[in-house]
């Protein structure tokens, strides 16, 4: 008698939220973060914000778009789930002399009121909470009515998707969550944001991966200091790590433009910006 498949075990919501956490407080991801603080720069400097609005940053990480936020004198809030990397971001305001209020929180449940912040931003952040119709529920409550989201988000066919893909080839998501590139594939964006907000705008930006290491040397970089990498690369055996780390150099190869491919990596990349009005 044929018998039917078993059914794909789903993980723990809480099981994934603290492997999450462990994957981002991993490594270094500030040294990360200085390879595109410019790119970060660059992304607040297109916003349209008003002057002296409450602005939150969700998945705020060591700081890329919250210092940026507060040198332009808007008054700074910003939130992440791995406590180390608030930390550094501490650090790197106080060093500016810039006050800006970091908080332990979850992108899928803020710790704050309803209607709190003129704008909400996220970078390379919040497009990795795995329920991400929370997110987009989350974002809309801080949000005042009219307030501003802007979020800068990897998207699928981007260099970075091509390294999240050769990633899930080696090391298997969790069953049952959305790829999170997919928060910069326009429809799908468009469908998750289409209850509470208007006036939505997408937008493919150009970023630069510019390194100074050859193609094996960034993957060692990668490995050393960017979490989701580390641990990708723990969970695997020796053989199966060999096989990661040929499949990432064999990338990082193929899309390295650098005159001096053998002390260089220059990679085009690309993000989706996504701006937003709350309705």
């Amino acid at each position: 008698m044929a018998t039917s498949a078993s059914p794909v075990q789903q993980v723990p919501i809480e099981k994934i939220k603290d492997s999450m956490r462990a994957t981002w407080m991993a490594g270094d991801f500030g040294v990360i973060a200085k390879t595109i603080t410019g790119a970060a720069e660059a992304f607040i400097d297109r916003l349209v914000i008003p002057s002296g609005a409450r602005v939150l940053d969700v998945a705020c990480g060591t700081g890329n778009t919250a210092i940026p936020l507060a040198r332009k004198g808007f008054i700074v809030t910003g939130v992440d789930i791995a406590p180390n990397l608030l930390v550094q971001a501490r650090e790197r305001a106080a060093d500016e002399g810039l006050t800006i209020t970091f908080d332990e929180g979850d992108a899928e449940q803020l710790p704050y009121a309803n209607a709190s912040f003129d704008a909400v931003v996220s970078m390379f952040g919040a497009m990795f909470a795995p329920r991400p119709e929370l997110v987009a529920s989350e974002f809309a409550r801080v949000l005042k009515p009219g307030g501003l989201l802007a979020m800068a988000n990897w998207n699928p066919t981007s260099f970075s998707g091509q390294m999240f893909k050769a990633s899930s080839r080696h090391v298997a998501p969790p069953p049952g969550i959305p790829a999170p590139v997919l928060w910069g594939h326009e429809e799908t964006v468009r469908e998750r944001l289409a209850r509470d907000f208007s006036s939505i705008v997408t937008k493919l930006i150009p970023v630069d991966f510019d390194l100074p290491a050859n193609p094996a040397g960034v993957v060692a970089f990668f490995r050393r200091y960017f979490g989701p990498t580390q641990v990708a690369f723990s969970r695997l055996d020796e053989a199966g790590q060999a096989a990661f780390a040929a499949d990432l150099e064999s990338l990082w190869s193929s899309a390295n433009v650098s005159p001096d491919r053998a002390h260089h990596t220059l990679v085009r990349n690309q993000y989706l910006q996504v701006t937003a009005v709350r309705n």
